[in-house]
């Protein structure tokens, strides 16, 4: 789209505490239309440029420049709760009218005359982003405003930023959204600010290239200082004046390489997988929960396998934590029966993180009152274990309450990833973290061998983990669904509309012109498909097993190349066929569901 006039910009600007500077010679500039995300690492410096946007953080060096009559709001990665007064009070106080804060505050699920006082750290949130949209402001900063929002109202606000006329500069974790919100991209990297005017999809391309370019310059560096070396071995004490400047040059070119080299490091995250326990996991059986007057959960049953790979979603308050605490035995139902299997390890991420005690330090958490953990087969020092999150030293043995969101989250996840488990149960883990961050933990839970049940709103992440989904609707109605969230919305949507279709009075027609009956249905090899399939499926899986165990062997290819060869191209098939295979009874469940849910409505 076309871009109108700059309405809020930085120029070679300088700012933010220590040496390097977070942002160092940085120029970034915000115009009527541009949708931009705003990247780097956390602790990068992301929240200080939005400050120094903002006018709240003073720049060292550079200039801060604003359109004459341009409005910023923003909002802040952790808002400061009002200490009195209602939702409705604290939103019109940032300076947004009556009709369009009431407006604002019912869309992000709160109620006007909500207490401040009395809200939950989401609820805070929610109130910080409705009072910044509500101003009908320019220019929108926005740290986080997914989190703690419910999947229908992400969707609302991406329409709502869609429509939205000013400038947006947004920092967020969410993919799906960046995906749909973003037409720019700002990359914070290590003091630097780089641009890319495109879409989102187009970031992972786009740091490939750069690191490329960087990479290339580091080798021309790199061949630069061995020739100023070898001159200078065999000519500085002969030649000590006129060689001042090649000492000069050298230690520039060192410098220059250690400034383009990567000082950041990456976390490390790896779940120690148990032994595998029973072949059934969890098993509820008609389970119910009230609050009141309120059903949070009526008559759902559901058995988990090993193995299985659930999703939980939702809208906010819906019930999925009341869900999970039920299935993992923290909570009893009213009526109805939770069953664990034999041999189960639980390793458990609570959204609130009331695990961890904030008064504490993370060497308390991690140590529990020695310098050493046993970290699967390894005894590794506290410290060591806590670099592999990106803690030093300093944040080791400081408080708890010190932290930040994501880095509260990469405690928590360093705490439950100590010890092996067959059962990871993860209540909205991805809140706060880094993109680099998030994708190391899709990775860790893409290669974990146990069983996995995840809540998030995240629906990029739910695509990428999950083969099923089980939707807490609210009143009560819990179902289940295979696939992942968009395999979710797209049957959702087809019962919807199967919902929604006007009932048609019965016409008699002659006998030569019955009806036709509906073109959906399972044929009788479907039918048969359905019910042998999941058999060939564990047939081909335990081949696929004994045809790697067989190559895995150290002398099988010195003693018969022609048959590790044939077992080689045996194993492919045999992958070939079990993907064909799980991609048509995943075919023939859908249709299943959707013919179950024809028949019903």
């Amino acid at each position: 789209m076309a871009k109108g006039p700059e309405l809020l910009a930085l120029r070679n600007a300088r700012a933010g505490f220590g040496t390097p500077p977070v942002i160092d010679g940085g120029t970034i500039s915000i115009a009527k239309g541009d949708r931009l995300v705003l990247v780097g690492r956390n602790g990068s410096g992301k929240s200080t440029l939005m400050a120094a946007l903002e006018g709240r953080l003073a720049l060292d060096d550079g200039e801060r420049y604003v359109m004459p009559g341009v409005t910023v709001a923003r909002l802040p990665q952790d808002p400061v709760p009002p200490k009195s007064g209602t939702v409705m009070e604290f939103v019109t106080g940032e300076g947004a009218e009556d009709y369009r804060a009431e407006a604002m505050i019912y869309a992000l699920g709160l109620e006007p005359d909500m207490q401040a006082a009395t809200m939950s750290g989401g609820q805070i949130r929610r109130a910080a982003l409705a009072a910044a949209l509500a101003q009908d402001p320019d220019v929108l900063l926005l740290d986080e405003p997914t989190n703690h929002l419910d999947l229908p109202c992400i969707e609302w606000l991406e329409t709502e930023l869609a429509n939205f006329r000013g400038g947006i500069l947004v920092i967020s974790h969410d993919r799906a959204f960046l995906n749909k919100m973003a037409n720019g991209i700002v990359w914070l990297d290590r003091g630097t600010l780089r641009r890319l005017d495109a879409g989102f999809d187009k970031f992972e391309s786009w740091v490939e290239e750069v690191e490329a370019t960087e990479e290339a310059e580091l080798n021309r560096i790199d061949q630069h200082i061995k020739a100023e070396t070898r001159y200078l071995n065999y000519g500085v004490t002969a030649r000590r004046k006129r060689n001042v400047r090649r000492l000069e040059k050298l230690a520039t070119l060192r410098q220059e390489r250690k400034n383009r080299t990567r000082g950041d490091t990456t976390a490390t995250l790896k779940a120690q997988a148990a032994n595998q326990g029973g072949k059934v996991v969890l098993e509820a059986d008609h389970i119910s929960k009230t609050f009141g007057d309120r059903t949070i959960i009526r008559d759902f049953s559901t058995r988990v396998m090993r193995g299985d790979r659930i999703g939980i979603l939702g809208p906010n308050g819906a019930g999925k934590t009341t869900l999970l605490k039920m299935l993992i035995g923290e909570l009893a139902p009213d009526s109805g029966v939770v069953e664990r299997g034999a041999n189960i390890d639980l390793a458990w991420f609570d959204q609130t993180r009331e695990q961890l005690d904030l008064e504490t330090t993370p060497w308390d958490v991690i140590g529990e009152g020695t310098d050493r953990v046993t970290v699967g087969e390894q005894t590794r020092h506290v410290v060591g274990y806590l670099r592999d999150f990106l803690f030093d030293e300093k944040q080791v043995r400081g408080k708890i309450s010190t932290l930040s969101g994501g880095e509260r989250n990469r405690l928590l996840l360093a705490k439950i990833l100590m010890k092996p488990a067959n059962l990871l149960v993860l209540d909205e883990p991805t809140n706060d973290l880094d993109m680099e961050t998030l994708d190391l933990l899709e990775e860790m839970l893409g290669d974990y061998d146990g069983t996995l049940v995840l809540v998030s709103h995240d629906r990029d992440f739910l695509d990428r983990l999950v083969t099923s989904v089980i939707a807490v609707e609210g009143d009560g109605e819990v179902r289940e669904y295979v696939g992942g969230y968009s395999d979710y919305r797209r049957v959702r949507a087809q019962e919807n509309a199967v919902e929604a279709a006007p009932v048609k009075k019965a016409v008699k027609t002659p006998e030569k012109e019955k009806p036709k009956t509906s073109s959906l249905r399972l044929s009788y090899k479907d039918k048969r498909d359905l019910d042998l399939l999941p058999g060939r499926m564990e047939e081909l899986e335990a081949d696929i097993a004994a045809s790697e165990e067989k190559l895995a062997a150290p002398d099988f290819y010195t003693k018969d190349p022609e048959g590790f060869q044939k077992t080689a191209d045996r194993l492919d098939a045999l992958k070939a066929e079990l993907a064909e295979a799980e991609e048509r009874w995943l075919e023939l469940e859908i249709l299943q569901e959707e013919l179950d849910a024809a028949k019903s409505g």
